[in-house]
Parts: C-alpha cells; sequence; structure tokens
C-alpha cells in the first residue's frame, strides 16, 4: 500500500481569471490539501504545489504551480489531484483512509461472507460503506460505526460487520 496514490481532491473549474482553480479538498481539515507536498494528476503528466488562497462555494480556491491563465485552468476541470500514500500523516487506531477500506471483504460475527467494499461514501451525517453483495447485482449501505464494524483488520483485508436487522438482502 505505500506506493499508492490517494486521491485528496478535484478541480471544480477556474476561479477568476489569473490562473486560479476552485478545489474540492477530501482532506480531513480542508485546507491542510497544500501541505501534503505536490498533487499530481493520476496519469503523473503534471504535478503541481497548491497555495490555497480562500473559500470558494463547495471548495476553496487555490493557485496552482504552472498554471497562469483561467484558460488552463479551466482545461483542468474534472481532474483529481493524487499523493504518494506515504505523504499521509499516519492514523490513530480505529480511523481509516477511505481508500484502504475499498476492496476489503466484509463478513457477518459468525465468519459468513456479506460483501466486498466497492466505496466510502459520506453525504454529512457519517460515512457509509458500501457493499456488493455476493450473488447479485444489488448493492447495500453499511452505516459505518463502532457498533455496526466492531472490526477492520487492514493486515488481513477484512472487516467484521454486524448489520442492523434486515439490512442484508435474505439469501
Amino acid at each position: 500500500m505505500s506506493d499508492d496514490l490517494i486521491c485528496v481532491g478535484a478541480i471544480a473549474g477556474a476561479f477568476g481569471v489569473q490562473g486560479e482553480v476552485r478545489l474540492k479538498s477530501f482532506t480531513a481539515q480542508p485546507e491542510d490539501i497544500a501541505g501534503y507536498g505536490p498533487l499530481s494528476l493520476e496519469d503523473g503528466t503534471q504535478s503541481f504545489t497548491a497555495t490555497i488562497t480562500g473559500q470558494a462555494k463547495n471548495g476553496l480556491t487555490a493557485k496552482l504551480s504552472g498554471i497562469r491563465t483561467r484558460e488552463e485552468a479551466d482545461a483542468l476541470r474534472g481532474a483529481q489531484l493524487f499523493v504518494a500514500r506515504t505523504k499521509l500523516p499516519s492514523l490513530p487506531d480505529d480511523e481509516y483512509y477511505h481508500a484502504d477500506l475499498v476492496g476489503l471483504d466484509v463478513f457477518d460475527t459468525g465468519g459468513a461472507p456479506l460483501g466486498r467494499v466497492r466505496a466510502v461514501l459520506n453525504h454529512g451525517a457519517s460515512d457509509l460503506l458500501e457493499l456488493i453483495v455476493p450473488g447479485s447485482a444489488a448493492t447495500v449501505l453499511l452505516p459505518f460505526t463502532k457498533r455496526n464494524v466492531p472490526t477492520v483488520d487492514l493486515a488481513s483485508r477484512r472487516i467484521v460487520a454486524d448489520p442492523p436487522e434486515g439490512l442484508m438482502p435474505e439469501g
């Protein structure tokens, strides 16, 4: 995992006429995105140092190194920004980077498979694990709380879950 790239933000478009961008930050403290070192596109073709210049609706405004015009900034609209996993701070126990949870197998407390984590979503209240249910096209949204998810074992790449009654489809 140490060489993995982690998405920490995305460019929402140009801001003003001096090459600034509107920046969506996916870090716990949005302004911290500028402190993780160079931000690069996933394919590695461009990297930038970011200087936060202010706040905008639903995000920040920032100056990216090498971007001087509105047209250059707007050409990056929708681009995701990545850093090496090793640049991120280590987390305390019971805190996880979303990227570390995606792809983990999920089992119930009796060891029966419940699914695999497809994504970690947050729509404001708390994190949800989107599970792909085995043998089905269905997905289930499992609230990512200590009660519902008592064990996350990154070393074994597995999660033990105790989902609320009726959440999982009947097999």
